[in-house]
């Protein structure tokens, strides 16, 4: 019976340790980059989950009845903000019922709140496409980015999970030295694409540029998101006849018949890009996203064609 009675309470002790190692927290991400992000940052402690993949336009997602659900269930929503998810972001909070994830609350963190935005409009005007009057959103092309918005990540999931706080700021701390020597790899490695003209689908790589300097000089979209013409694609080939691009960006979620129909026009090579981690085979995660970023644009800029 004593032997019996120590087997039960070791099979007890097993139990409880399996179950303080279940995830603490549940992370609702508006992209991939952010789920990631939070497992770097989390690890066991937290469940990650991405409401869109790098093969969709996070400007334009429903507001499905499970990612409600999902929401309904969250801890802490993680979204990138200045009106990216202003289509289907309110709709999710607002059917969830979850009071600890609304707006102003610890359990709502917008990543763009911690970093210079760039193109704020001096004026508001749909005839200009879609803008965002809190400047563009797709800040996570920038990994010096990624690190501001690390920090404050690390601090609120400590807020918010406090017997987790120091897992968070340990792994946090790992995570953004590791991230800072990759830093300094990219630039370095990026050095032969300063001040490269590019050509760009969507206005979606203005931080990407400012990092690496590189110029931009057309869009595929005539205004923000609105699809290429064939009258603009017809004067973008006039255009770079004056005024060559290195070559033409586009995103995983992006139709690649308008970047190529330019490429054929003109001998550019067109360059698909991962814009997050999930959009090409080889983005894996956040370290893998710029390492396959900058592989496709320094082997186009080496004149090794397209990938």
């Amino acid at each position: 019976m004593k032997k019996i009675f120590i087997v039960m309470a070791g099979t007890l002790a097993a139990m409880m340790a399996a179950a303080s190692a279940v995830a603490a927290i549940n992370v609702f991400a508006c992209e991939p980059e952010w789920a990631a992000l939070a497992t770097e940052i989390g690890g066991d402690r937290i469940n990650a989950y991405s409401a869109t993949t790098a093969l969709q336009d996070p400007h334009r997602i429903e507001a499905r009845p499970s990612l409600i659900a999902r929401v309904r269930n969250a801890d802490l929503v993680v979204c990138t903000g200045s009106e990216l998810e202003i289509g289907w972001l309110p709709i999710l909070l607002t059917q969830s019922g979850n009071a600890k994830v609304q707006g102003g609350r610890p359990g709502n963190f917008e990543a763009a709140q911690y970093v210079s935005r760039l193109e704020i409009p001096k004026v508001l005007d749909r005839a200009m496409g879609d803008i965002h009057p809190g400047g563009n959103p797709h800040i996570q092309t920038d990994p010096r980015n990624i690190a501001k918005v690390a920090e404050a990540l690390i601090a609120r999931l400590a807020q918010i999970d406090a017997p987790g706080a120091e897992s968070y700021r340990s792994r946090g701390k790992a995570f953004l030295e590791r991230w800072q020597a990759a830093i300094a790899r990219w630039e370095q490695q990026a050095a032969p694409l300063r001040g490269l003209p590019v050509v760009v689908h969507h206005k979606a790589w203005t931080y990407l540029e400012a990092w690496l300097g590189l110029r931009e000089v057309a869009t595929l979209e005539p205004q923000p998101g609105v699809p290429p013409s064939p009258s603009h694609l017809a004067e973008l080939v006039e255009g770079m006849r004056r005024e060559p691009a290195k070559f033409i960006v586009y995103s995983a979620y992006n139709d690649p018949k308008a970047a190529g129909f330019l490429s054929q026009r003109t001998g550019v090579p067109a360059v698909l890009l991962p814009f997050t981690v999930g959009g090409t085979e080889s983005a894996r995660d956040l370290f893998s996203l710029f390492d396959d970023t900058l592989s496709r644009l320094l082997s186009a800029a080496q004149g090794k064609g397209s990938k």
